[in-house]
């Protein structure tokens, strides 16, 4: 019924950008994705205004699971992402996180600092534990950033926080790292829309940039 109405007045489904995005961060066992382990999973919702104007940050629409572990990471690692042995052992089952946060993301398209390992950590999550893996759209910031042409010498996320005067309560923990990454993304908003102005343009963009030497 909803397409038929579309049609009637001659729009294309295709062109309805979706106004809810996702901003995530994850916490893991190591720096492998292909043999380390996922932790833990903190997500916060954007709302993006009508003609991609600036998006808003919704707090209360925000996601934060630690996946329960059989053996807890080691003591280095613990240091890293101060997910203790306790809160690890004791976390929700992995199955139920995973589909729980299919649920919650829904078709929303998942942006992240250096998405491609956030979004290798949570594939092979997925099938590991015999599920579906997620098919939204993924979008990496770092080269968004890189091409905003802003601070030619940032090469970490640390180094745009620093750049921006974006607090991070407590960094690498996901949840605090994903609300960081949230307001790094609105400070480069106004940069990125001189060269993006749909969800498509700003997949095509990461991707280019993605390509940028990094001297």
């Amino acid at each position: 019924m909803f397409a038929n109405l579309l049609g009637r007045f001659g729009i294309s489904q295709s062109r309805i950008e979706p106004s809810r995005w996702v901003v995530l961060d994850v916490e893991t066992t190591g720096l492998d994705p292909s043999r380390d382990r996922l932790l833990a999973i903190a997500a916060i919702a954007i709302e993006v205004g009508p003609g991609f104007t600036k998006p808003t940050i919704v707090i209360g629409d925000s996601f934060e699971a630690v996946l329960k572990q059989d053996l807890a990471s080691d003591k280095d690692n613990i240091l890293v992402h101060h997910i203790g042995v306790g809160a690890q052992t004791t976390g929700k089952p992995p199955v139920e996180v995973l589909e729980d946060f299919r649920h919650w993301v829904g078709s929303s398209p998942l942006l992240a600092f250096h998405a491609p390992f956030d979004q290798g950590m949570i594939t092979r999550a997925y099938k590991r534990f015999g599920l579906s893996p997620l098919a939204n759209d993924w979008i990496d910031i770092e080269p968004l950033a890189a091409v905003s042409g802003i601070h030619p010498k940032a090469r970490a996320l640390d180094d745009w926080l620093q750049f921006f005067g974006i607090e991070c309560s407590v960094r690498h923990q996901a949840a605090a790292d994903t609300l960081a990454t949230c307001e790094l993304l609105l400070c480069l908003w106004n940069s990125i829309r001189k060269e993006a102005k749909s969800l498509a343009e700003l997949k095509n963009l990461a991707k280019a940039g993605a390509w940028i030497p990094r001297a």
